[in-house]
């Protein structure tokens, strides 16, 4: 297996990146939810900062599967079915990107302006006073920011199924 996309295929580093961005997610979203409904407990702040820490690797992740995609393009398309096709499919792709950042950045602001230190791998981060009022701001970003991620999500893999059993293309083949 190639480790580059080709014009018809991609590479096994564009492939890791999309599956492991994509099971991240399916883990982490659901992951928050939960977190939302514990009472405050030692629990409860650990399981926020491997949520985090979760959270902050995708981050990244997802930065350095941008900088892999403008360094190796993807497969062209062989079908277009109508003219927008393209358009939704790269606006959708964008603001997938936008979603991820939106909730990292978000989720990060809110729980320093709430006067806490997040870890970081080996050093910790905190803001030297606490803003509550924008930390609310921040949560709430936070969470809309999520059901942007699942809408958007949830479209992509409907137009994935679609490409899939009803144009019969082989996009989903592309990226097994």
């Amino acid at each position: 297996m190639q480790i580059i996309n080709t014009f018809k295929k991609y590479g096994l580093l564009a492939k890791l990146f999309h599956w492991f961005t994509f099971i991240a997610l399916i883990i982490q979203i659901p992951f928050g939810f939960y977190l939302v409904g514990l009472e405050f407990s030692d629990r409860r702040i650990d399981l926020e900062n491997i949520h985090i820490l979760i959270g902050i690797t995708i981050f990244y992740f997802v930065l350095l599967r941008l900088v892999w995609k403008l360094f190796n393009p993807s497969p062209k398309s062989e079908h277009n079915f109508f003219k927008g096709q393209n358009l939704i499919a790269k606006t959708n792709h964008f603001l997938l990107y936008v979603g991820i950042f939106a909730i990292t950045i978000s989720g990060v602001l809110k729980k320093l302006y709430m006067g806490e230190k997040l870890n970081f791998f080996i050093f910790q981060y905190a803001f030297k006073e606490s803003n509550f009022q924008l930390a609310d701001s921040f949560y709430v970003v936070h969470i809309y920011a999520n059901y942007l991620l699942i809408a958007l999500v949830s479209l992509h893999i409907l137009a994935t199924v679609a490409h899939h059993f009803f144009f019969k293309d082989k996009i989903l083949k592309k990226m097994l």
